[in-house]
């Protein structure tokens, strides 16, 4: 898997960029969990560009991937003020003036953040396993991940893709969601700002969420279509491939009317 490195002037980002032979439509973005990176997309980039033949952006943020590393300990606002930021920077950088974001987990809640800035190249969001508010459930997810990632074979699959940002990336995630300070940490005032059209997805048997989370999405936002994944966990892009693939697929049909 060949990457470029784009330099947004606070930091050198990985990223892919997959070109389709129609280029008029908007590009989808897509925003990696909070363990994740381009590589850990795994083949989803290329389905997801070959069932709608949009263009596919995905890019390790920074402290992920080969991406350059990140000072610790991470802001409590990581997810509804840095991340955001850093996509305006990748977006200005790659001149993107159309697309959709594709978030998954941390990286749903990041594009959330964003959709709820109003920017007007911003036409829609996906949201699969989003978080927009914390609970004991993701608490108790993390603390079983931390759990592997201390006495099993987490640590080493996870340098496959990180490298020298391992530590980085997985501090950075765990030991902020972990932090006291961060139980307060919601996306609940950002979300009633979001004038787009919202395409949110979960499995039923996420470990990292309860219903709640779609639910709250649902209610506070105005234009919002949330759907459940039956036999799915917290990767709908891989659990239950084909059914998120149509699900974005119909969206963005939707979107183009």
């Amino acid at each position: 898997m060949s990457c470029s490195v784009l330099d947004i002037g606070t930091a050198e980002l990985e990223y892919r960029l997959l070109h389709t032979t129609d280029p008029t439509h908007p590009t989808l973005v897509l925003l990696h969990e909070g363990l994740g990176c381009v590589a850990l997309w795994k083949d989803f980039p290329e389905a997801l560009a070959a069932r709608t033949r949009w263009p596919v952006l995905a890019y390790s943020r920074q402290g992920y991937g080969a991406s350059s590393p990140v000072p610790l300990p991470r802001g409590l606002d990581y997810l509804s003020v840095a991340g955001p930021d850093e996509l305006a920077r990748v977006l200005d950088s790659l001149a993107l003036e159309r697309v959709v974001l594709v978030g998954h987990s941390d990286g749903a809640s990041i594009a959330l953040a964003y959709a709820a800035r109003n920017d007007p190249r911003v036409r829609g969001v996906v949201a699969l396993a989003p978080h927009v508010a914390v609970e004991q459930a993701s608490l108790a997810g993390i603390r079983r991940t931390l759990d592997a990632f201390r006495t099993g074979h987490l640590r080493e699959r996870l340098a496959i893709h990180h490298g020298d940002n391992t530590d980085c990336a997985f501090r950075g995630w765990s030991d902020t969601w972990l932090r006291s300070e961060f139980s307060g940490w919601n996306l609940l005032d950002q979300l009633p700002r979001i004038a787009l059209p919202i395409l949110a997805v979960q499995g039923r048997d996420d470990e990292y969420a309860t219903a709640e989370q779609l639910e709250l999405i649902e209610q506070l936002v105005p234009d919002s279509r949330v759907e459940f994944l039956d036999n799915c966990r917290h990767f709908p892009q891989n659990q239950a491939r084909d059914r998120t693939l149509d699900l974005i697929e119909d969206y963005l049909a939707i979107l183009q009317t």
